[in-house]
């Protein structure tokens, strides 16, 4: 459950990003948004993995 704790502040931290990339344009934001994204790719990713070690 540490990684879907994790996940979640991803998500939280992601808002502003895009929120700054979308309605002001800021490019920046969208770099870190892309970031962040990747990094709750990896963490879905790795939690998938866990899941399904543990049904086998």
């Amino acid at each position: 459950m540490n990684r879907f704790s994790e996940i979640k502040a991803l998500f939280d931290s992601l808002e502003g990003d895009m929120e700054k990339f979308y309605d002001k344009g800021n490019k920046t934001a969208g770099t870190r948004a892309r970031k962040t994204l990747q990094d709750i790719k990896k963490l879905a990713q790795d939690i998938r993995v866990d899941i399904q070690n543990k049904k086998s």
